[in-house]
């Protein structure tokens, strides 16, 4: 054994399921795991939440049940989104497009008698068999179409991001009029039967595309980073400028099932957010508190009403009439947690004091 591993320090024991040092370990704080939450969660966590010692999405691993931890990296170079309807049927018949040829649009656009080249099924006529040869919604577009995305796959909706959150092509199978301007997420919302598709639900995909270093000509990688089934009854937790309260949802009559959260500092939570555009085409939900979170002491905030990830998640079900039993536990053990850290920053700085 060499002079430097005698001398290197012994890494701290990491408990396996809350990822913090068994010294500080939080799963003996949790008075009951898997809370059975009638509203799932899903988290949308930036890549470099993963490992922060304050990241508090490591209790709502450890406390609901219904829950979907995804990890969202940023756009390096390129990546690809693939958006598909839970429920196929729906927005397809009539098909509409934006940007279309004349003559494709029209072909689209035709209620019965597509022309399907191959075998004449799409490939959800192959696994399930149970589209009408008649009445099939799909269609197999030339090489080179401008809308090549929307094909046999059920894809109706295709985008290309660039870095930055730029939106380089978008593709989708319903007719919007964006009155010249570059086409957006937030146009495909015009459409009322694109609404109601999408209100059933569906399937993003994001598929990121990296540049192969040592080749002459430009060659790309595309490999997948995540899937995410997006439910009927979905709404993102954010404050934008059209997001809604709570009781203005429920005068609408809109039962919220999914509960999206990002989870990042607030300028990572912002670039999640500019760099998955599919968000845009879910209901905003704002959180009305004059709460100051817990994290104040140790970890800056910018404005009274700015929570942690688990405060957020906490109050939000509350607030959506979750009545499981639990729910004010996991925010004990946030201000456990916050304890420890803010007992390790005393004690390192009183050490470098004595030396």
């Amino acid at each position: 054994m060499s002079a430097t591993q005698l001398d290197a320090k012994p890494k701290r024991p990491i408990c396996p399921s809350c990822s913090k040092p068994v010294r500080v370990c939080l799963c003996s704080r949790i008075r009951t795991r898997n809370l059975d939450n009638s509203v799932s969660v899903t988290i949308l966590q930036h890549s470099l939440e993963r490992n922060h010692p304050l990241n508090s999405t490591r209790i709502a691993k450890l406390g609901l049940k219904n829950l979907n931890v995804v990890t969202v990296f940023e756009v390096d170079f390129e990546a690809r989104f693939e958006i598909r309807l839970l429920e196929p049927g729906l927005g397809l018949i009539g098909l509409e497009s934006s940007g279309f040829d004349p003559v494709r649009e029209k072909e689209m656009t035709q209620k019965a008698g597509f022309e399907v080249k191959g075998d004449g099924k799409c490939q959800d006529e192959k696994n399930r068999d149970l589209i009408d040869k008649n009445e099939n919604p799909c269609e197999k577009l030339d090489k080179g179409s401008n809308v090549d995305a929307i094909n046999g796959e059920g894809v109706v909706i295709n985008a290309t991001m660039i870095k930055y959150g730029v939106v380089s092509h978008l593709s989708h199978i319903w007719k919007v009029d964006t009155h010249g301007k570059k086409p957006k997420f937030e146009h495909i919302l015009t459409s009322t039967m694109a609404k109601e598709a999408l209100r059933g639900g569906f399937v993003v995909k994001k598929l990121e595309r990296k540049k192969l270093e040592g080749n002459m000509e430009l060659e790309v990688e595309e490999n997948e980073e995540f899937e995410i089934k997006v439910p009927q009854g979905s709404v993102l937790l954010f404050p934008s400028q059209n997001a809604i309260g709570v009781d203005e949802l429920k005068s609408m009559h809109f039962e919220v099932k999914n509960l999206i959260v990002l989870d990042g500092t607030w300028s990572k939570a912002g670039r999640v957010y500019n760099e998955n555009p599919w968000l845009k085409l879910l209901p905003h939900l704002r959180l009305d508190l004059d709460k100051m979170s817990l994290y104040s002491e140790i970890r800056s905030q910018p404005k009274v009403g700015c929570l942690s990830t688990i405060e957020s998640i906490v109050y939000s079900l509350k607030a959506l009439g979750e009545k499981v039993d639990g729910l004010e536990n996991l925010l004990d053990v946030f201000e456990s947690m916050v304890g420890d850290q803010r007992r390790l920053k005393d004690e390192r700085l009183s050490k470098r004091t004595k030396d």
